[in-house]
């Protein structure tokens, strides 16, 4: 009998995989970075065959590490950073130059081409709203602009997916051509009430059907695979989410007004809506949570470009902390009176302000402005960021928020994480495992071929809680500060 479920998670900085016991807890983790390839235009790109060599790499260790042959795995789970996008040959599986990531704009002019015409109709029937953000401007702007891509699109012999569909591609020895519904709901070609591929908006975008991967259940069967000869055995393929509608499983989000925030690179702040498609108004977007058990459940969503990134960029680009274990310290030493305030919007901002002309700014700066307090608004901007879209979601879907449960490597700066319950006034549970992603698409996994009970894999997942500690008034002047930032923002960038 096999004895583990085998986690990946393809997401923004590298790949990561798990090893699962009976009781959801991880046995083995295992980690491997890529090339973050960003140009001088800002245009941001992974090597899609740097990907697939890195996760064989970790199998291959993993095995190893392990002492495991392959037999001991009953399935497959598959997470994914989600909108990127890219072309290969459906043939021999090579791509086709680098995968564009979901931060690249570049397919900015092709939206702008649209818009006039069909922005209202794109976004009535994907729950989408028209931007370079989401996976058909890139795709249409590498058919547009790269001649191969073209020349296979004539020849039938063109692939234009996700990270998910491609990986699964190469994973089935080119088998299998498939993605799940919740990566194709963010692509902004799919019809989220029909649960199809939507002809004419393909074709708005210059896009042949056929070029599309079949669209399958979240936890249906993604063919068999020995990665590559790796494995003794060929093993089952049997679950692929998106990384932040895996995060939402992995938190045991499933029934309405659920709600969890995943700090990432960027992030993604989810509340549950179930069979209601609820279409927001105000900047979110509506996606599929996922397809399971033959039942499509919904989400209201908010995606922020620069979270993690920005203490990235602090360490990296400024120098001003060693490592985001340090931001920590430097936050709490920061002058409590100093107000500066940092908008992280390298490459625009997103919802609820979709506004990809926008660019950061720090504002508010005086004579008590140093580092501690530069580190600690990049710290509040994550917190700003996420309490936005929390309060919007609440308003849309009209459901109160209990309490916001919270993954990912941000997660474990206290700071942070008392900052954000105080900004929304609600408890925020931050999960002591960070890989929420992995482990619910390892959790659909097992659950799907029996390895796992839906009733008990849950509760095996433990929190930290914070609970709000600030008075109302001090919240209120902090809100009314970072608004009044991206005000400026926002006019900076229209005028």
């Amino acid at each position: 009998m096999a004895d583990f479920i085998l986690a990946v998670d393809q997401s923004t900085q590298g790949t990561k995989l798990l090893l699962l016991r009976f009781d959801g807890s991880i046995a083995a983790r295992l980690d491997r970075a890529h090339a973050q390839i960003v140009d001088e235009r800002g245009w941001v790109e992974h090597n899609p065959e740097e990907i697939w060599q890195n996760l064989k790499t970790l199998v291959r260790e993993m095995l190893e590490k392990e002492h495991l042959t392959g037999e001991e795995i009953a399935a497959i789970g598959i997470s994914n950073q989600r909108e990127t996008a890219l072309a290969w040959n459906r043939a021999t599986g090579a791509p086709v130059g680098n995968a564009i990531v979901w931060q690249c704009a570049r397919g900015r002019a092709i939206c702008e081409r649209l818009a006039k015409d069909h922005a209202a109709y794109i976004q009535q029937v994907t729950g989408l709203p028209l931007s370079p953000y989401f996976s058909a401007a890139k795709l249409a702007w590498l058919l547009e602009n790269v001649e191969e891509v073209h020349e296979l699109a004539k020849s039938g012999d063109l692939a234009l997916g996700t990270m998910d569909s491609y990986i699964i591609h190469r994973l089935t020895g080119g088998e299998v051509y498939a993605t799940d519904a919740s990566n194709a709901s963010r692509t902004q070609l799919f019809d989220i009430e029909k649960l199809a591929w939507s002809a004419k908006i393909s074709a708005l975008f210059g896009i042949a059907a056929r070029a599309l991967p079949e669209v399958r259940a979240s936890d249906a069967s993604f063919g068999m695979t020995d990665v590559d000869g790796i494995l003794k055995r060929k093993v089952p393929i049997h679950a692929c989410l998106g990384d932040s509608h895996a995060a939402l499983f992995g938190q045991g989000c499933l029934s309405p007004g659920q709600a969890k925030a995943t700090y990432g690179t960027g992030s993604s702040v989810m509340m549950q809506t179930g069979a209601r498609l609820v279409r927001s108004q105000k900047g979110l977007v509506t996606s599929l949570a996922w397809l399971m058990e033959g039942e499509a459940h919904y989400v209201l969503e908010g995606n922020i470009n620069y979270t993690g990134a920005a203490v990235t960029w602090l360490k990296d680009s400024l120098g001003l902390v060693a490592s985001a274990a340090e931001t920590e310290v430097l936050a709490r030493c920061a002058n409590p009176a100093d107000e500066s305030v940092f908008v992280p919007a390298f490459t625009g901002l997103g919802a609820p302000y979709w506004q990809s002309e926008a660019r950061g700014v720090f504002t508010g700066l005086s004579r008590t402005t140093g580092r501690a307090e530069m580190v600690r608004a990049v710290l509040d901007a994550i917190a700003f960021q996420i309490a936005d879209i929390a309060s919007l979601m609440q308003e849309e879907a009209g459901e109160s928020l209990p309490v916001l449960r919270v993954d990912g490597g941000p997660t474990k700066n206290a700071y942070l994480m008392q900052m954000q319950a105080d900004l929304l006034d609600c408890p925020v549970e931050a999960s002591e495992a960070e890989e929420l992603s992995a482990l619910g698409a390892g959790f659909a996994a097992g659950i799907a071929v029996g390895f796992y009970h839906k009733e008990e894999i849950f509760a095996q997942v433990k929190r930290r809680a914070f609970s709000p500690a600030m008075e109302a008034e001090r919240r209120g002047k902090l809100l009314a500060g970072w608004k009044k930032a991206v005000a400026q923002v926002l006019w900076a960038a229209t005028h």
